[in-house]
């Protein structure tokens, strides 16, 4: 299984780049894992909220194939402890999943298309976040998940 973060907009804070880069390389050792940045809009000074969230999803949609599964990253998703993600992720591999795709919107969040392509809604929190802080928090819990699903000590209960 390949599992793909697609995530819209690039991270500024060097603080969460390097902390992003440091869970990527430990990743490495589970698992492929590809991230897809799509770049911010050009001129979306002029867009609606609504206008970009369109054109965002536009642009998601030609990253995922009709074969991928797809969980998008919405405060409205569902919410898991970090046990039962790692149970989530492991199903998604005994069930021969070719590529598990984790989608984090703008800042708007999603358009509708994007809610109805989705296989899964998660949440990380009932706190919001910003959309490039999410990223390190979403690598960080898919390496805990990982750890737990191998037996290696990251993870205390």
């Amino acid at each position: 299984m390949k599992i793909t973060l697609l995530a819209i907009g690039k991270t500024d804070d060097q603080y969460l780049i390097d902390g992003f880069e440091k869970y990527l390389k430990r990743l490495k050792h589970y698992i492929k894992f590809e991230t897809i940045i799509i770049p911010d809009l050009k001129k979306n000074k002029n867009l609606s909220q609504n206008e970009q969230k369109i054109k965002e999803a536009e642009l998601i949609l030609k990253n995922i194939s009709s074969t991928d599964e797809v969980a998008i990253l919405d405060e409205k998703g569902r919410e898991f402890s970090s046990l039962h993600f790692a149970d989530f992720i492991n199903k998604r591999m005994i069930g021969s999943v070719q590529n598990l795709v984790f989608i984090i919107g703008g800042p708007y969040g999603f358009d509708q298309s994007i809610y109805q392509r989705a296989n899964f809604k998660i949440s990380l929190s009932k706190l919001t976040f910003s959309h490039q802080m999410i990223r390190l928090f979403f690598v960080e819990q898919l390496y805990r998940a990982f750890t737990i699903l191998k037996g290696e000590p990251y993870h205390h209960e």
